[in-house]
């Protein structure tokens, strides 16, 4: 899923990628025998994907441009009709020798006027801190355009590598981006994410990273034993407020995310489903020990009301799921002292509320809040970052664009207690379950779908999680 990046897969930094440089280079590794790896897998990945195509490779300066030349070389040899365009000569000692060793003609990029029907950029790479000159994006968008396939190497030049964003002007998007070594935050993150197209990992020969910032995994979801029963399959309490609907929503989202039983805490009248335990609303509901994780924010409101709920809430001992209006209405300070775990589940407007704008990237930023709060942050969007307080992440990228419809933030939310429901153990992994499944749902509709539609595909989802 997810555009085929790879699932549970490490996400390094720039510096944390030269660091993994590094690392393989004092094992034994030169410089140039990393660049022959690269090269030699973005030539594997044209190679496949050009099928016989003329290729324009176009090379910068440093080491992504010798990671072309090299690509350049084998791909010759291998009989494909090959160009290059440079930015100028090399500047590294590798990418000289890369380049001397393509041995074929070199066009200057800015006379590179002529397309061809596959084009590779290996102009910049990761750690670029500087906007492209905007003639030079003009030209790299041209051809970029014309060609029928368009492949990035490691990230289309221009890209931040850490944040996301894009140094000036933006190029066009590309069909491929090829990661050299391991996927960067930039592959992950709005903008630059879509930009990137499909995105395929080439190995150079790091070995594994020890980082704790991952891609979002398909969960293992294992299905209820033969002793299993309502109570414990987890038991999930949903907080309503003024808008029923929207808790009504989180509530039919537990059951169908597989909690057991359902209690919605409400003042309105009964209606279908009837599996859902309606019950009105008291602090005193909530010291049920077979609750294993409440709900509170969706419909909630804002007044003084919401506001005693969710007190009562905070001084339960219940695991709890807080999104919505809650987010509005919660002080951080009270979150600090609970022994039971807390998921906050923000969007882009109520993480600013809540934890103010703030520099960095998504990354840094949820990472940042989930160590200010002690809580699990799910910082939502087309680019969801999950963040334990100990520097633990997981990215979902590049979401349904169709969830930005009104109610699929109660669904995710509904679906994320299931999960703490029965893995409160661990917070992390039972909000990037939700997370998994909420977004699964949503490819499985497709597109023009309600919110009501998406919590009923959950069980498709969950089906695909075993």
């Amino acid at each position: 899923m997810f555009r085929n990046v790879p699932e549970g897969a490490p996400v390094l930094t720039a510096a944390a990628m030269r660091a993994a440089e590094e690392r393989a280079m004092a094992a034994g590794s030169s410089v140039t025998e990393l660049m022959e790896r690269a090269g030699t897998g973005v030539a594997e990945w044209v190679h496949r994907l050009a099928a016989g195509s003329e290729v324009l490779i176009l090379c910068g300066p440093g080491n992504n441009g010798g990671d072309g030349y090299v690509a350049a070389r084998v791909l010759a040899s291998r009989g494909v009709p090959v160009r290059v365009a440079a930015l100028g000569e090399p500047k590294t000692e590798a990418a000289a020798a890369a380049r001397a060793a393509w041995g074929g003609g070199v066009e200057a990029l800015t006379d590179a006027t002529e397309p061809a029907p596959v084009l590779v950029d290996a102009l910049f790479g990761t750690g670029l801190a500087r906007a492209l000159d905007p003639e030079l994006a003009d030209i790299v968008n041209a051809l970029v355009v014309q060609a029928g396939l368009s492949i990035a190497v490691d990230l289309p030049s221009g890209a931040e590598t850490d944040g996301g964003g894009s140094f000036g002007a933006a190029l066009a998007a590309f069909d491929v981006t090829l990661a050299l070594g391991a996927l960067k935050p930039a592959h992950l993150l709005q903008p630059v994410a879509q930009q990137c197209g499909a995105v395929r990992l080439v190995e150079i020969g790091l070995g594994e990273s020890e980082t704790p910032v991952r891609t979002l995994a398909r969960p293992r979801l294992a299905m209820p034993g033969p002793d299993a029963h309502k109570y414990s399959r987890g038991m999930v309490a949903v907080v309503s407020g003024p808008m029923h609907g929207a808790s009504e929503l989180a509530a039919r989202a537990a059951y169908r995310a597989g909690a057991g039983y359902v209690l919605l805490l409400t003042g309105g009248l009964p209606s279908p489903p009837h599996a859902i335990v309606r019950q009105r609303w008291s602090a005193e509901a909530l010291d049920d020990k077979r609750i294993g994780a409440v709900v509170i924010g969706p419909g909630l409101g804002r007044n003084d009301r919401a506001r005693e709920k969710l007190d009562a809430a905070l001084a339960s001992d219940r695991p709890l799921v807080i999104d919505g209006d809650a987010l509005h209405l919660l002080d951080l300070a009270t979150l600090k002292d609970r022994a039971a775990p807390v998921v906050l589940t923000p969007h882009a407007g109520e993480f600013d509320a809540l934890f103010g704008k703030g520099q960095g990237s998504k990354i840094e930023r949820a990472l940042d809040a989930a160590a200010r709060s002690g809580a699990v942050v799910v910082f939502k969007g087309a680019d969801t970052v999950i963040a334990r307080p100990d520097g633990w992440a997981n990215i979902a990228p590049l979401g349904s664009p169709w969830l930005s419809v009104a109610g699929t933030g109660d669904v995710l939310a509904g679906a994320i207690a299931a999960m703490l429901a029965q893995e409160s153990w661990d917070p992390l992994r039972a909000a990037s379950n939700g997370v998994w499944l909420h977004g699964q749902a949503a490819r499985l509709l497709d597109r023009c779908f309600l919110a009501d539609e998406l919590a009923d595909a959950l069980p498709q989802a969950y089906e695909r999680a075993r």
